[in-house]
Order: structure tokens, then C-alpha cells, then sequence
């Protein structure tokens, strides 16, 4: 199988170049100076193991890599904001066979959030759902860093909506000998909602930084309490914190690497490298949707989810609001 890594980033970049060592086929697709990077150096992946560079095939755009094979395996790892474009892009390129990526191949969506896969499953035939616990950073065009040990990501994985069959399993396979963890499961999810509760925290992280003081803490709480009042509203099942950690265990510790700070989470990412976009409507905005579904009020998420996007319009400064303001803008509402 080779694995088509649609936007080799901080996730896509670090699944990618553990592949690739173990000796799996890879492309990595990326734009801008990344790209640029990528393909005259190199993907450099750091890790608590060591630094190595990985020279995989780099490509910008679906027509660069010409007629798909029948054993490729496309990866979206695009934040989902950028997921729309992508699966457009990608779900009308030929198959070796006469057939299409639509109709032929199958594509994991490995991304935060829940909303990429019914995104995916109105285009391609065939759509799995990865729950990625991967601690991973972009530090600069061409490198990335993991600081996960002693594996370096936990990558539940299934079948969408639900169910687990052959390609699952081969996959999993392949990403088990790279280091990465991938159990295969029935409901993947069911570990998708688990993870958005745990990401409503990353707006208050992405606008505040570092989320060490307790008024911060307080409102990731009052986030996740939203969140978990409207998933029992709309009967959804979510993996709770304590089944994620026992799962996980000692398994995935994050390792801080020397000389690559690690600033924050994706959204925090985001703000930092003033990319202009941010993923709060898929965090933060899916517990507001579907709180206006099911007639359960979700005010603190609302106020976070509408100032993470206008930092990001705005382009301003990751953690440059202070923890005060934010909770005075919460509660004005």
C-alpha cells in the first residue's frame, strides 16, 4: 500500500515520515514554502529517537502525481477547514482501472473534530475515521517535530460510520510497525467525540496561552460541560478521559525535545504561524451547532469558538489575551 499524505504538516508530516523509515511507500502533498522545503531537503522528523531526514516524493496538487494506483491509501490530514477544497480536489482523480478515487480508494480522515468524514463520505465510497493522539509540532518549513515516546501516536482507527474490515486492519498494521499505535475499532467515533471534548480546551489555549492559571482551567471546564450536556442531549457516545488515559497509559509520554519548543496545540499552531484560518468551528462551533439542535444553551463555547476566528482573521498573536479579559468576555456573553 502507499499512503498519500494530503497535507504533510505536523500530523500528516510526522505519520508520513514514521512510514516512510519503516519502509512504506509515501507521498507527501503540501503547498508554499513547505513544499518548497520538502522537496530540496527533505523531510526532516524529530523525534525523542533521534533526527532523520526522509526524501519521499513531494507534490502540490493531485495532477502532479498522474494516474493513482490501485493500493494507494489516501490520508487527509488538512485541518478541517482546508478538508472541503481537498476532498474536491483529490475524489476526481483516476484510478489505474478506468475507476475513480471516489469510487476505489479508500481515505482516512485524520483530523480533530467530527465533521471531515460526512464531509468525505458525500464524495468517496469508502471513509475511515482516525482518532489522532499524536503530539506533534510544525517548526519550520520542511521539519517537524513528534515528542511522543515510547511510540509516538495513538491512532484509534475504523471504518465510517462505524464497523472495522480488512483495510482497517492494513493500515493498522502498517502503522504499528512505524511506531504509531492503531488499535482497530467498531466505533471510532465514539473516540472522535471523546477527543472534541478534550479539544474545546484549545481555543482557551490558542487566545491565552499556556493553560496553567485557574481561571483559565475554569473555563475549560465550563467547555467541556457544554459539550458533554449536548452530546447526552443529541445520544451520542464519547470515549470518557479516564477510558482515553488507561488506553494510552505510558505509552504515548510526551518528551520535550531539545531546541524545539513546543508553543502548543494545533489551534495555538494555527494563531502562531498566521495561516488566517483556525479549526474553532469545528471544535468549539460543533458543540454550538448541535446546542442549538437539541435546545441546550452553549454560551462559553459560543464566545470562544466567534474570538478564536477573529484572532485568526485578525492575525493576531497566539496567548496575547489575558485570562481576565477572556472570562469577561464569557460571561458579557
Amino acid at each position: 500500500m502507499r499512503y498519500i499524505m494530503i497535507g504533510a504538516g505536523a500530523i500528516g508530516g510526522s505519520v508520513g515520515g514514521r512510514l516512510a523509515e519503516a519502509g512504506h511507500e509515501v507521498v507527501l502533498v503540501a503547498r508554499g514554502a513547505h513544499h518548497e522545503a520538502l522537496r530540496e531537503r527533505g523531510l526532516t522528523l524529530r523525534t525523542p529517537d533521534g533526527t532523520r531526514t526522509h526524501r519521499p516524493p513531494v507534490v502540490q496538487d493531485p495532477a502532479d502525481l498522474g494516474e493513482l494506483r490501485a493500493d494507494d491509501v489516501l490520508v487527509l490530514a488538512v485541518k478541517t477547514q482546508d478538508a472541503e477544497a481537498a476532498l474536491d480536489a483529490w475524489a476526481v482523480r483516476p484510478v489505474e482501472g478506468g475507476t475513480t478515487a471516489a469510487e476505489a480508494l479508500p481515505l482516512v480522515c485524520a483530523q480533530n473534530g467530527v465533521e471531515s468524514e460526512r464531509m468525505a463520505l458525500r464524495r468517496f465510497r469508502h471513509v475511515y475515521g482516525m482518532c489522532v493522539y499524536l503530539p506533534a509540532t510544525y517548526v519550520e518549513p520542511g521539519t517537524v517535530s513528534a515528542a511522543g515516546a515510547p511510540y509516538t501516536g495513538m491512532l484509534h482507527l475504523g471504518r465510517y460510520p462505524a464497523g472495522a474490515d480488512d483495510t482497517a486492519r492494513r493500515v493498522a498494521a502498517d502503522l504499528e510497525s512505524a511506531k504509531l499505535l492503531a488499535p482497530v475499532v467498531e466505533d471510532v467515533m465514539r473516540w472522535k467525540y471523546g477527543k472534541l471534548l478534550g479539544n474545546l480546551a484549545n481555543a482557551v489555549e490558542a487566545l491565552t496561552g499556556p493553560l496553567t492559571d485557574e481561571d483559565a482551567l475554569a473555563l475549560v471546564r465550563r467547555a467541556r460541560a457544554e459539550g458533554e450536556a449536548v452530546l447526552a442531549a443529541a445520544g451520542i457516545g464519547a470515549v470518557g478521559e479516564r477510558e482515553q488515559r488507561e488506553t494510552r497509559g505510558e505509552r504515548v509520554v510526551l518528551e520535550p525535545l531539545p531546541g524545539v519548543p513546543r508553543g502548543g496545540g494545533s489551534s495555538w499552531q494555527s494563531l502562531s504561524r498566521g495561516t488566517g484560518t483556525i479549526e474553532a468551528d469545528y471544535l468549539n462551533g460543533e458543540i454550538a451547532l448541535l446546542g442549538r439542535l437539541h435546545g441546550v444553551p452553549t454560551p462559553v463555547n459560543d464566545v470562544l469558538r466567534r474570538l478564536a476566528n477573529a484572532f485568526a482573521r485578525e492575525r493576531r498573536a497566539a496567548g496575547s489575551m489575558a485570562v481576565g479579559e477572556l472570562v469577561a468576555l464569557v460571561e458579557k456573553g
